[in-house]
């Protein structure tokens, strides 16, 4: 029945510890983090951050200690009359994600009883002072101390479809040293137990015996719980602390429940073997009335259910390393990187033009050709030939369609032909013939270039290169206010600038107009000057008010 309780006790005890620790999850760390690896192992993490070594350095982790306590009973000669007390307290180690080191001192206490009578006790010193032949009812009181060292293993932790894990199946193994006291409770005082109520009579088929429940009543009646007679020892064996001592090994499996980073419950079986027969005081085999007595042939053992509690000490460590999955750095690396050198990606582009092969619409423009954003050359005028063949940039839509060169031809109205004419032999135009020349659009309140803007002035370059006996008027509009003076300065500016640094015209070839009326705010006009009179250059009208500063 006291079996049975403990079972269920156990069982429910893991249900509530199960649905608490799901709830609490484990954690990582972040392995970038120096505060955490030992000094011996810096060198290692310094080689990983600069990406010479691909394998982090082991954090420091802390230590767990534990307690425990549950039932504690002895497999041998006598029936454990039902689990006894044990506790354990335990100090862990992790030196991997895998093996773990566990030294543990351990205490038990249980008592044993047959309910059999039994008469080969003769060689037995406990039941000396009863007669030859007389029954009585082998029992015992046994305390145990023991301390091992234990080898955890532990795979639980490395999970290939889940971050963390909030529990934690463990199996171990360890070698260690106990010492035992063992007591009999053989008599009454002083005097040896009666135990004739019990066992009847003797009859042809031996000693005939009330039944097991009768047994159990008659025995609790009689036997006072005193167990003032010291058991049975090897002679030879081992003395520690005045009480016999014996090498022993143990096994055992548990499973811990994490409830944070710090405490964890955990549920053990522990299982430990004795090179001894005397833990129950007893190591006669029962052979019957006038049988010869001899010892039995195997050891006994004792086990110890326990409930534990656990935690984790230390500071600037991580948590035990059996909590923590070691693919969690390398999957977090993989899924988001952070430390890893990628390569710059390199796209491919044939032709140059900076459109990447998979984007580029026309993926053989010839080299230095302006291109839209479809890998396309550019054709401003929309005449039909590109920019890079175009010698007319800006060709008028009257005056198309064009020819080869991208040239049109603009006859002026029949009205205007002996007007032309005068005016050509009157020299106004005097023998510049320049052309059209392109105007220049800014986007509002800027005096940035933009690309389009760039590719008609390296026109217009190409133009007034052609033609150097041509002045170039530079225009711009708009002088309502002292901003907009400066704006149309720098704007003006701007052009010169860029025709005279990036294209080499010299400087001695324009004539400066800014805060003109009757045109555009946001355009500058290139025309033909020759012939006119105007500053190369010109202060700027309002320094202060200059956009951009």
């Amino acid at each position: 029945m006291a079996s049975k309780k403990y079972v269920s006790f156990l069982s429910l005890l893991f249900l509530l510890t199960s649905a608490v620790s799901y709830a609490q999850l484990g954690g990582t760390y972040d392995v970038m983090d120096s505060s955490v690896v030992p000094s011996k192992r810096l060198p290692q993490h310094t080689e990983f951050m600069a990406n010479n070594y691909a394998y982090p350095a082991k954090p420091r982790n802390q230590w767990e200690l534990g307690l425990q306590v549950g039932a504690f009973s002895i497999s041998g000669d006598v029936r454990n009359r039902f689990p006894g007390l044990g506790a354990a307290i335990h100090a862990r180690k992790a030196l991997g994600y895998v093996f773990s080191l566990r030294g543990q001192l351990g205490f038990g206490t249980t008592k044993g009883l047959n309910f059999q009578p039994s008469t080969s006790y003769s060689k037995n010193p406990a039941w000396a002072g009863y007669g030859a032949g007389t029954p009585v009812f082998y029992n015992y009181k046994t305390n145990i101390y023991d301390l091992s060292i234990q080898g955890v293993v532990t795979l639980s932790n490395i999970r290939f479809h889940k971050a963390k894990s909030s529990f934690n199946i463990y199996a171990f193994a360890g070698l260690g040293g106990m010492i035992y006291d063992v007591n009999i409770d053989a008599l009454n005082g002083s005097t040896p137990y009666d135990f004739s109520s019990v066992v009847a009579q003797y009859g042809p088929s031996g000693f005939q015996y009330e039944d097991r429940k009768d047994i159990k009543s008659d025995l609790k009646d009689i036997l006072d719980g005193d167990y003032e007679t010291e058991g049975e020892i090897d002679n030879g064996q081992p003395q520690l602390f005045d009480k016999p001592f014996r090498f022993m090994g143990n096994v055992g499996v548990g499973v811990q429940f994490k409830l944070n980073k710090r405490l964890s419950l955990a549920i053990e079986d522990k299982w430990t073997i004795t090179k001894s027969d005397l833990l129950d005081g007893n190591q006669w085999q029962e052979n019957g009335p006038g049988q010869q007595t001899a010892q039995t042939r195997d050891y006994d053992a004792y086990n110890f259910l326990s409930l534990g509690i656990n935690v984790a000490i230390g500071n600037k460590a991580v948590e035990p390393l059996w909590w923590l999955n070691p693919l969690d750095y390398a999957y977090n690396e993989v899924n988001k990187p952070r430390h890893m050198k990628l390569p710059k990606p390199v796209l491919d582009d044939a032709d140059g033009d900076g459109i990447t092969d998979q984007f580029d619409q026309e993926p053989n423009t010839p080299a230095g050709a302006p291109v839209d954003s479809h890998g396309v050359s550019r054709d401003t005028d929309g005449d039909g030939v590109p920019d890079h063949k175009d010698k007319e940039l800006v060709t008028p839509t009257q005056c198309q369609p064009v020819d080869a060169d991208g040239v049109g031809k603009c006859p002026p109205p029949a009205c205007c032909d002996s007007l032309m004419k005068i005016i050509e032999e009157g020299g106004i135009r005097g023998k510049c013939g320049i052309g059209d020349l392109p105007s220049i659009t800014f986007r509002p309140r800027s005096i940035t270039l933009s690309n389009d803007a760039k590719a008609l002035l390296a026109s217009a370059a190409q133009q007034i290169k052609n033609n150097p006996n041509c002045k170039i008027a530079v225009i711009g509009y708009c002088s309502s206010s002292k901003s907009e003076q400066q704006l149309s300065w720098d704007r003006v500016n701007a052009v010169i600038s860029y025709l005279v640094d990036k294209e080499g015209i010299n400087q001695d070839r324009f004539i400066f107009k800014y805060g003109e009326v009757g045109g555009d705010c946001n355009t500058v006009d290139l025309r033909d000057g020759t012939g006119e009179e105007g500053p190369t250059t010109v202060p700027a009208p309002h320094p202060n008010l200059r956009r951009g500063r």
